[in-house]
């Protein structure tokens, strides 16, 4: 379908009325998901007991932010409750790649992690995959043991809230801010107002206060790094300098991890089965199973298109690697 410009702009004009302009509007047409499923990818197929790989992949939030998919926390809720009900799981293997996300939701994912080794006895084995950083290493932090391939980008312990200020700019062409508010705080960091260093302060405290818990909590699970003013400061690592900062326990990837897991829960044999909410099946532990698929039924069911607000106000602990959605 083509859209004139007109049309176009009187979408915007819409949205913009409707108190809010995403960067990206998506439209939603496949959003079916089925129960967890188990498909044994690794070990021995035979044996009676196993490890459940369950996948953490994309920004940790509600939405994408237009930087790829989303890890739910939906999905990791019921692939928890899956892996607690059932008698053969012996411990959970969490492998993460992930650049973070949403403070609320980051935290959300660490406690029900948390909950989940309080409750079941069972270990949780963390395999950190192409990035496990910010968000994704606050979750990282639940587990009994982290694993990082050598390559692995992890750390940036900090916090951000992305932010932009176009008030001087639109005020060269005669647009300025007339909001109407109920206080002198509640147009705080408003792009289209000029910058206002009372607002910054109180920002910054929202960031001091969210870094402290996070710092905290790095330190208590932690306590062997050795020089955290510097290590915890927002750098980020690869998996070989996390090691010799003590941000990790060991190198290697996903075998490794089920070997550690083995371990931990004090098996001699045992298969890894990744848990998964698609219909196919994934051949190895490598495949992605965050796509979903519809299941077919007897009546008809009709996709509802959904405007999707890819990016927002927040507090993030997330990465921002050059090149993406707030980096400089």
């Amino acid at each position: 379908m083509t859209r004139t410009p007109l049309a176009l702009l009187t979408l915007t004009l819409a949205i913009m009325m409707g108190g809010c302009l995403p960067n990206t509007i998506t439209i939603n047409l496949d959003d079916a998901k089925g129960p967890v499923r188990e498909t044994a990818v690794l070990g021995s197929r035979s044996a009676p007991d196993s490890v459940a790989q369950i996948d953490l992949v994309g920004v940790i939030g509600p939405t994408g932010f237009g930087l790829g998919p989303t890890a739910s926390i939906d999905d990791l809720a019921l692939m928890l409750r899956h892996a607690k009900s059932e008698r053969s799981i012996k411990a959970v293997l969490l492998r993460i790649d992930s650049p973070g996300g949403g403070v609320g939701a980051s935290e959300t994912l660490h406690a029900l992690l948390q909950d989940f080794r309080d409750e079941t006895g069972k270990p949780v084995v963390v395999s950190m995959g192409n990035v496990a950083a910010s968000g994704g290493y606050y979750v990282a932090m639940a587990g009994d043991t982290i694993l990082a391939q050598p390559s692995s980008v992890t750390g940036s312990v900090g916090v951000i809230i992305p932010s932009i200020n176009a008030a001087e700019g639109l005020g060269r062409i005669g647009i300025t801010s007339n909001s109407i508010t109920s206080g002198p705080n509640k147009d705080l960091a408003s792009p289209v107002v000029p910058v206002n260093p009372e607002h910054q302060a109180i920002l910054q405290s929202l960031v001091d206060d969210f870094y402290d818990q996070f710092r905290s909590l790095v330190l208590e699970r932690r306590p062997d790094i050795a020089d955290p003013d510097t290590t915890l400061d927002g750098r980020v690592f690869t998996g070989r300098q996390a090691l010799e900062a003590g941000l990790i326990d060991e190198l290697g990837g996903i075998p490794e991890a089920f070997d550690t897991a083995k371990d931990l829960a004090g098996l001699d044999r045992a298969k890894l089965v990744k848990l998964h909410r698609t219909r196919a099946a994934p051949a190895t532990p490598y495949a992605g199973v965050t796509a979903s698929d519809h299941t077919t039924t007897s009546t008809p069911t009709w996709p509802v298109p959904t405007i999707e607000r890819t990016t927002g106000p927040g507090v993030y602990y997330l990465w921002l690697p050059p090149g993406t959605l707030g980096s400089p």
